[in-house]
């Protein structure tokens, strides 16, 4: 959804989370003021016999679904920070034979791993949304054709040479897979949505039409599932995008391979 892209990239994870709180709550509390002034006959309890048979069944209801929601997104998180880990790792597993080649060879490749590595982290921010950079897609593409041209002169070249065209495919491919993560991992879709709104509504009624004359212990009830539902929703929106937010993976990996090439030698 748009929205909760938007919300996840422009807005702080504390201030959506107090956000919800304080909006959820305010909210029940509101309608739950209104309820009790305007049906006093519910603070009787008379209807709590009907509402403790269905209040245990939409919670059960509610919590798996949310349960579910949030285990599958924070496997999306996980594997996508396992690609740009792997991305990152065997950049680096490049970078660690480049003296076996030569002076030369060694400094073409260097160059081509820094060249990559540095527009990756620079599309980084892009890609998260969808969006490649051509730098990124060129980089790589020379680095391939630096590989292509190098002509092994003994048994060692020979070997570092087909374990770095090893490493250079899996490099390859995890940054496609990190790439069309991004593209589709866009969290629920509308109807789940529509689903957990409305699970979290019937829990947040059935708490507010519970009857209770001391006042106090009811809002009290009722805020403490306020608290819960929204906590709920901060979870499922933060987890929607694996590479968006504070929830999100990050560039490190990437980041690690610049500082690996970059440092003295």
């Amino acid at each position: 959804m748009t929205v909760t892209r938007w919300i996840v990239i422009h807005v702080p994870s504390w201030l959506l989370l107090v956000g919800l709180v304080v909006g959820v709550a305010g909210g029940t509390a509101a309608v739950q003021a209104w309820v009790r002034h305007r049906f006093p006959s519910l603070m009787r309890g008379e209807q709590n016999e009907v509402a403790t048979f269905l209040f245990p069944v939409v919670a059960v209801v509610y919590g798996f679904l949310v349960g579910f929601i949030v285990l599958a997104l924070w496997g999306q998180v996980n594997t996508a920070d396992q690609t740009t880990r792997t991305e990152g790792a065997m950049t680096v597993q490049l970078a660690r034979g480049l003296d076996v080649f030569g002076k030369e060879e060694g400094a073409r490749i260097r160059q081509g791993l820094l060249a990559y590595g540095r527009a990756a982290e620079a599309e980084w921010y892009g890609a998260a949304a969808g969006r490649t950079a051509p730098e990124a897609e060129q980089a790589l593409d020379r680095l391939h054709s630096v590989y292509g041209t190098i002509r092994p002169r003994n048994d060692t070249q020979r070997a570092f040479l087909a374990s770095s065209l090893s490493s250079l495919r899996e490099m390859s491919r995890a940054r496609t897979e990190r790439l069309l993560e991004a593209r589709t991992n866009i969290g629920p879709p509308p109807p789940l949505w529509m689903a957990v709104l409305l699970t979290s509504g019937l829990i947040l009624g059935f708490s507010v039409v519970f009857g209770s004359e001391r006042a106090l212990i009811h809002y009290g009830m009722v805020g403490a599932v306020s608290v819960l539902v929204a906590s709920n929703l901060f979870l499922v929106t933060e987890l929607s995008y694996p590479f968006l937010g504070e929830f999100s993976t990050s560039p490190e990996p990437l980041r690690a391979v610049i500082q690996v090439l970059s440092s003295p030698r």
